[in-house]
């Protein structure tokens, strides 16, 4: 393994694992000795280098894919951006609250959080549609398929969809 690809590889580690709060001996403590600090550390300094089984094996661990973990084919080893998935309010106002009433909620939080009132659009990360997915007790296709037919989404919401479909 080249030091420069075993470096992004680290470095796409350790962004995996501060995403996820854990320092390194927070890895070693949550895993119950599984992972040692210092071979995770060594992983992502790209010192040491890490077996596809082990890399497996930590993916399985933080609760990702595995080639979230790897470096992307993009220049600077950054991911190419998701699709945007972008909400129409005015529409969403229209639909029933009993049907509605959690999207309502949860867009009103991130409008919140943003202090973004403009009341027309507001863009939602793939993440938030699969929260919005387990509220909703559907899978995210399903919910895309449901948030159209509403008017909320854009037909061209279903290519985002497809995109995470393996993830």
């Amino acid at each position: 393994m080249s030091s420069d690809y075993a470096k992004q590889l680290g470095a796409k580690l350790r962004a995996i694992r501060t995403q996820q709060g854990l320092s390194l001996h927070g890895v070693e403590e949550k895993s119950q000795g599984r992972w040692k600090a210092v071979v995770v550390g060594s992983y992502e300094r790209g010192d040491r280098a890490v077996t596809v089984q082990r890399l497996a094996e930590l993916a399985d661990f933080y609760g990702v894919p595995v080639q979230e973990l790897l470096p992307g084919g993009t220049p600077n080893g950054a991911a190419e951006p998701p699709p945007r998935l972008v909400l129409d309010l005015e529409r969403l106002s229209q639909v029933p609250s009993d049907k509605a009433g959690p999207l309502q909620r949860y867009a009103a939080t991130i409008q919140s959080q943003r202090g973004d009132y403009n009341g027309k659009v507001l863009s939602i990360r793939q993440d938030d549609l699969r929260t919005l997915a387990v509220i909703y007790d559907q899978s995210p296709s399903v919910l895309t398929e449901q948030l159209i037919s509403w008017g909320v989404l854009n037909p061209e919401a279903r290519r985002a969809v497809d995109t995470t479909a393996g993830a």
